[in-house]
């Protein structure tokens, strides 16, 4: 084993922003969606829906792609904890999401109305949350594509980052808004249907709007049973959910990879002798007289060492390198992190 120094020159530094598609099976769109009865059942079915990507009653493979919440920032719509307060699961639900987005709770959300000119503060919102292990740091800006249906009405949605100049941002990092078109590519931007924020993998959306509108999440129809909060998340569910899955809901993520790029050169006069205590015999001589005067050896691994001579990482070679005095090599090894 030989040490080597590296030089400042010998390391470099670089960072790439990787994509990738958010659902599983490396899937962009979303072509099926399913509730456990257990979860709905629960007392987590009060808060939110987790939404999967097979059947998770009769799938062992069934995962969690994204979960559906209801949130009302004065309690209604859901029944409340207590006939005394009027705090209930949706106003619970608000609260952990505003708290969480805008890091302040008095702060509320808010949305452009339909004129543009001025903006709404909506009671009823309801919440998209990507599952964490969908997407490593962070959505990808421009790649949503989110269908919402009310019978035979479609409603497709996307975000204006492609048309954004300057990036607007809140507690939880970027937010952009929601407006209607695929894609990336906003087709009509008079009415600010919801807001992501792509740093935390969260979509909001102005239920009231959605409502008056066309009735893309109604709570009032023959499945929300007196407004339970556990219909109100089926309601946003079945807004996704209902019509044809081709597309309804498509995303990418995105990663920023930095690299180290580790530079070993290797020159003629260096590591050339071997210390394999099998080359020395047991009279301490070099077994073969070859090496004396023609040493070669055979490169396989690169170990990276700190000043305290601790291993950090090593590098295999996919083949033996053959090392002698006229041969010259580099090595290039690529740190990822």
């Amino acid at each position: 084993m030989s040490y080597k120094r590296f030089d400042l020159e010998d390391i470099v530094v670089s960072s790439d922003a990787v994509t990738a598609p958010c659902w599983a099976n490396n899937a962009v769109s979303l072509s099926a969606a399913f509730t456990s009865s257990t979860q709905v059942a629960a007392s987590s079915g009060n808060y939110y829906y987790n939404i999967y990507n097979e059947d998770p009653n009769s799938s062992s493979t069934a995962s969690i792609q994204f979960s559906v919440a209801y949130g009302n920032r004065s309690g209604s719509n859901a029944q409340a904890y207590d006939a005394a307060v009027s705090k209930s699961y949706s106003s619970t639900v608000y609260g952990q999401f505003r708290t969480l987005l805008l890091g302040d709770e008095d702060t509320d959300f808010t949305f452009a109305s339909s004129s543009g000119a001025e903006t709404v503060t909506p009671d009823s919102v309801a919440f998209i949350s990507v599952e964490r292990a969908r997407f490593k740091e962070k959505l990808f800006p421009g790649s949503l594509t989110l269908r919402l249906r009310s019978g035979s009405e479609l409603l497709t949605l996307t975000d204006n980052s492609v048309d954004t100049t300057t990036d607007t941002f809140v507690d939880s990092g970027r937010v952009y808004s929601l407006y209607s078109g695929s894609s990336g590519v906003v087709n009509n931007s008079e009415v600010e249907w919801g807001k992501i924020f792509p740093d935390v993998g969260i979509i909001a959306l102005n239920h009231e709007w959605l409502n008056v509108s066309g009735g893309y999440i109604d709570l009032s129809g023959s499945g929300a049973h007196n407004f339970t909060t556990h219909n109100n998340n089926d309601a946003i569910f079945r807004s996704i959910d209902s019509g044809s899955r081709s597309e309804a809901f498509a995303l990418r993520s995105e990663e920023t990879v930095t690299s180290n790029y580790v530079f070993i050169r290797c020159r003629n006069a260096e590591f050339n002798y071997s210390n394999n205590p099998s080359n020395i015999t047991g009279s301490g001589e070099l077994r073969h007289s070859v090496m004396i005067d023609s040493p070669q050896s055979y490169i396989t691994a690169v170990g990276l060492y700190n000043d305290n001579n601790d291993l950090l990482a090593v590098a295999k070679l996919s083949t033996p390198l053959l090392k002698d005095f006229t041969k010259e090599a580099l090595i290039r090894v690529k740190l990822d992190y």
